[in-house]
């Protein structure tokens, strides 16, 4: 249950996949996988003591995932403390409360609440930390000046760290081992994710983005996450609607720039809100669509 929690951050119900995206974040760091094991279990005991469904939703993970970005994004911007192990189980804990409230107000729409809880929870957690002095917001490090000028290595780490960047991980090593996991459950996902993250990273490159930020995988990651989301999870693959989601996958990069300047402001940062608000869009889209179908 807790390896399906994490494995449904990228829609995978394998344990395996779970596991494999487990060692994936130790990979990146020893603090990566505590927290985002606590912010699972946390967000999933919530979620069962209070009633959620256990057959719909809690033994498939699809009330551990949102947890467990928030323990991994929480250590990522909080850093190590007894502070930040705190706000993670409460964070998880409101957001698997979040969860329920979005899927019931969703409901009418057929719209999943995808990852915005997670995004709520630490989007306000991170703004509102500057305003604690025990809880002490990590800096933001400076934007990298590389220039627009895209190399060969820019290119295949980007693409790696595209798929790693949905867990916070910019090591392409750490997002070959996710891109592993994805392959465990299907290796179409694998291809998916591949070519959803080079679109984003190319979207970026076209558009004028910094060849840094690109390396980084920064505007492969809601790519990723669309790119899946579009074809096959929640709409039918079909040629049609492999357009239709290379579509959706080129708004998630090229609005993740705007999202990240508008939350720029405030110290916030961009996460998966590109992801969530080009997906809830293409979706609630689909009945007005003949040739494409919800899957």
């Amino acid at each position: 249950m807790i390896l399906r929690g994490i494995a449904q951050v990228d829609f995978q119900s394998s344990p395996w996949t779970g596991l494999v995206f487990l060692v994936a974040l130790f990979a990146g760091g020893w603090q990566f996988g505590v927290f985002g094991l606590l912010g699972t279990v946390a967000a999933t005991v919530t979620a069962r003591l209070f009633g959620v469904s256990w057959s719909e939703r809690v033994a498939p993970g699809l009330e551990g995932f949102c947890g467990t970005l928030i323990g991994v994004g929480l250590v990522l911007y909080l850093d190590v403390r007894w502070m930040t192990v705190l706000l993670v189980i409460f964070g998880a804990a409101a957001g698997s409360v979040l969860t329920s409230a979005l899927n019931v107000l969703l409901k009418p729409y057929d719209l999943p609440a995808f990852t915005a809880p997670f995004c709520v929870v630490t989007t306000a957690v991170v703004i509102g930390g500057s305003a604690f002095s025990r809880v002490g917001v990590v800096p933001a490090s400076a934007a990298a000046a590389s220039g627009t000028e895209l190399s060969w290595t820019h290119l295949w780490q980007g693409t790696l760290n595209g798929v790693g960047q949905v867990f916070f991980q910019d090591q392409w090593y750490v997002g070959l081992i996710f891109l592993a996991g994805l392959v465990i459950a299907g290796w179409r996902l694998g291809v998916v994710a591949l070519v959803s993250s080079l679109a984003g990273l190319a979207t970026g490159w076209v558009l004028g983005a910094q060849a840094a930020d690109l390396a980084a995988g920064l505007y492969g990651y809601n790519s990723v996450l669309t790119g899946l989301a579009l074809f096959g999870t929640f709409v039918v693959a079909t040629p049609v609607s492999a357009l239709y989601a290379l579509l959706g996958v080129v708004a998630a990069a090229g609005f993740s720039a705007g999202i990240g300047a508008l939350f720029a402001v405030v110290a916030g940062h961009t996460l998966t809100w590109p992801f969530v608000l080009v997906t809830w869009v293409f979706l609630a889209a689909v009945p007005m669509l003949s040739r494409i179908r919800r899957a």
